[in-house]
């Protein structure tokens, strides 16, 4: 088991790495908690490693709160009915929440735990790859708005993030190549290395190599620390962790979050931040079909075909790094380095919109 530990001085945790560990998650809430805990997951992780995690904690007061899978379950009404179940569960301020599940899950059930009796505790266990290598990590947490992503939420740390590696013999293709977008964005900000290792094993990534899967999930994991170290709630460089995200976020919204899972839009959005970044002048043609040419080896989409280029534009300035009505755009320097720009031009930010639309 590989422990990585996300240092905010007194808010600090720990990631816990391996494979059969949700005994350990099981025995870290019976020395840490005495109280009642809520277990928030969707119907499909219930279904796939609800039994084998439930089983696991024998002995401890537990109740279930089922959610349906998906983005549309981050929402305001989801939250309240696991807001009213907690109430009536007889969830206090020593109780916990554990998130056992994807993004969608992990989000909201962190957003519950930020807001009921002003905080209560809680604990992320990440069953999809996107999860594991991202969203659990960092304490972001929040719920979705008709408008946009993201848009109700709060910084909340978990008490320890559990990753069993064995979760991912229960995903779908669809999930583990969703979850490599996130992978390849942690080449591109801050590990070069990183990158070549993705591209030097490709197949066995989409082969799920055990040994690789941990390999990327455990680096992933160390650079999201690394950074969430440095600054916890985005005041500067946390926002390069939001490559590719701007124009996913507006992929999202013009397609009401069906068309794509959460890393494909991810993946396209990388290519348009990348073509951004050349119009620019900050890389090379030779740089942007070099991210191309691994997202379409691990199998993950590069255009948003169909998706009107006006309202994908128009969705741009909904992104939470927008201030003043200007968007800070993260764009590439180089494999292993981005920084942040508020200067880019309409004319600059379609022509990358028509390129992958």
């Amino acid at each position: 088991m590989n422990t990585i530990t996300v240092d905010l001085g007194a808010k600090s945790y720990d990631i816990l790495i391996g494979e059969k560990i949700f005994a350990e998650c099981a025995a870290f809430i019976k020395k840490n908690y005495s109280g009642k805990v809520l277990v928030v997951t969707d119907e499909n992780v219930y279904k796939s490693c609800g039994e084998k995690f439930l089983s696991a904690m024998h002995g401890i007061n537990f109740e279930v709160a089922k959610v349906a899978p998906g983005e549309n379950s981050k929402s305001l009404q989801t939250a309240e009915k696991i807001f009213t179940q907690a109430i009536e569960f007889g969830l206090d301020r020593k109780s916990l929440i554990v998130a056992l599940g994807g993004g969608v899950v992990g989000d909201l059930a962190g957003f519950v735990a930020a807001t009921y009796l002003r905080g209560v505790p809680f604990v992320q266990v990440p069953t999809t790859l996107l999860a594991q290598v991202d969203s659990s990590v960092g304490g972001k947490t929040a719920v979705n708005h008709a408008l946009g992503k993201n848009l109700i939420g709060a910084f909340y740390q978990p008490k320890a993030v559990f990753i069993d590696l064995e979760t991912l013999k229960t995903l779908p293709e669809r999930e583990i190549k969703s979850g490599l977008g996130e992978v390849v964005k942690y080449g591109v900000i801050s590990d070069e290395k990183f990158f070549a290792y993705l591209e030097d094993n490709a197949e066995k990534i989409l082969s799920r190599d055990v040994e690789v899967m941990e390999k990327i999930i455990q680096r992933s994991c160390e650079i999201k620390a690394e950074v969430v170290s440095k600054d916890e709630k985005e005041l500067g460089l946390r926002r390069i962790l939001n490559f590719g995200h701007t124009i996913a976020h507006a992929v999202e919204l013009e397609t009401n979050y069906q068309k794509y899972r959460h890393g494909e839009a991810v993946s396209i959005g990388m290519l348009g931040a990348a073509i951004i970044s050349q119009r620019l002048g900050k890389i090379s043609a030779a740089e942007v079909d070099r991210l191309k040419n691994l997202l379409e080896r691990l199998e993950l989409v590069t255009k948003c075909e169909g998706c009107d280029v006006d309202n994908l534009y128009k969705f741009t300035f909904r992104d939470k790094k927008t201030i003043g009505g200007k968007v800070n755009w993260v764009l590439m320097k180089n494999f292993g380095t981005v920084e942040i720009s508020s200067d880019v031009s309409e004319e600059v930010i379609k022509f990358a919109l028509k390129k992958i639309a």
